[in-house]
């Protein structure tokens, strides 16, 4: 798939993600207040924290899709992460929140007002969410990326913490009331792991991680394929959005002409660069 294809997949799911999160944020927040539902109002937040999270992807989807220019040589791939970064850090804020509430409710003891209608909001809520996991899915698994892969684990989280909700409301119904409130302490926990995870990917990316082993790996079954590299002496890598820039090192027999050394170097770059993960390969020729 071509990176227009990627960005046009990317904000489909953007746009997706906010018009399905304004409507649940609305149906959520509405009943949870009057049946007085802490696990619900926190879901409800959640999709507020949702809509957040599909307008940073609809955002940073289109900053990077702009192509290199003189400023910018290496393009804008970087900008999925930098929004990705805000998207962790707000789950994490809303999280804190949300745990801090639901203590609340606990000490407290607020009972929440069962409704048929919090299981309606429960079972939408459930349906509406695991089609837009399956369509982040679909759509990350033909081309990955972090902003895709941020909204696909909300979606599935959300279904699975709503369906917690439905179980407490359901409790209700023989005068289980504690369970509303330890699912709302659940359900910001979660939220605060998820947003953790993704503060960490953006953070390591922006911060130049390596190319992972198994990638290295091929590079150096690559290279170990020309008879006439001699040796590989480093390979160097650096983040461009979801792929990397290859920096390697070879060194090959000092007698060879300039020409062939070139040649081979040239040859090398196209087959690494044909890797999925790999943006641009460079390699510099070292005699021996």
């Amino acid at each position: 798939m071509s990176d227009s294809k990627k960005f046009i997949l990317i904000k489909k799911a953007g746009i997706l993600g906010i018009i399905g999160n304004i409507f649940l944020l609305i149906i959520k927040a509405t009943v949870g207040f009057l049946s007085k539902s802490q696990a619900m109002i926190a879901d409800s937040v959640n999709s507020a924290g949702d809509i957040f999270a599909s307008l940073m992807t609809f955002i940073g989807n289109h900053i990077a899709s702009v192509p290199s220019d003189e400023d910018h040589n290496l393009g804008h791939g970087k900008a999925e992460y930098i929004f990705s970064m805000f998207i962790g850090i707000a789950m994490i804020v809303v999280s804190a929140k949300l745990f801090f509430d639901s203590i609340v409710t606990l000490i407290l003891g607020e009972k929440l007002i069962f409704s048929w209608f919090l299981i309606i909001v429960c079972i939408v809520t459930i349906i509406v969410k695991l089609s837009l996991f399956l369509y982040t899915y679909l759509a990350n698994k033909k081309y990955h990326s972090i902003l895709l892969e941020a909204n696909m684990k909300d979606h599935r989280n959300d279904c699975i913490v709503t369906t917690f909700t439905l179980i407490s409301v359901i409790l209700t119904l023989f005068n289980i009331y504690w369970f509303d409130g330890v699912v709302g302490i659940g359900i910001s926990i979660w939220i605060c792991y998820t947003g953790i995870s993704i503060f960490i990917e953006s953070y390591n990316v922006l911060m130049d991680i390596s190319i992972d082993e198994k990638t290295k790996d091929l590079i150096l079954k690559i290279a170990h394929n020309y008879n006439e590299i001699q040796d590989v002496k480093n390979i160097i890598s650096t983040p461009v959005g979801d792929k990397y820039l290859v920096f390697i090192t070879i060194g090959l027999d000092g007698n060879m002409s300039t020409f062939a050394s070139h040649s081979l170097a040239d040859e090398l770059e196209k087959s690494v660069t044909k890797l999925d993960n790999v943006y641009k390969t460079v390699v510099h020729v070292e005699p021996q």
